[in-house]
């Protein structure tokens, strides 16, 4: 059985937006990383969704500047982003660390 997760924080609905779109532009440009994806049609499919979900980010952004959301508290949408998996889902956007010779040329002797 899983575990409860402890609920995530309220939100506003442009918020809850905000941080699902962000999530999912995050997902996306981690499958397009060329230091971590191994074939690139993923990448391919994954650069074209980017597209849609950068628009639905925007939106969810112009919505909350429409209501006057313009200066809002940061650690609400940190912490269900936290809860979301957040941080592990932007490590893939990263570098990956060097590995015992994994990142280094072959050698042609």
């Amino acid at each position: 059985m899983l575990p409860e997760l402890p609920p995530l924080p309220a939100l506003t609905r442009a918020e809850g937006e905000v941080v699902d779109a962000y999530l999912a532009v995050v997902d996306l440009v981690g499958r397009i990383n060329p230091a971590r994806a191994e074939h690139t049609y993923g990448g391919l499919r994954a650069a074209q969704a980017l597209v849609s979900r950068a628009t639905e980010l925007r939106d969810a952004l112009t919505l909350m500047h429409q209501r006057g959301e313009t200066v809002v508290p940061a650690w609400t949408r940190a912490r269900s982003m936290r809860l979301l998996d957040g941080e592990r889902r932007a490590a893939r956007v990263t570098v990956p660390p060097p590995s015992l010779g994994g990142d280094a040329p072959p050698t042609g002797g």
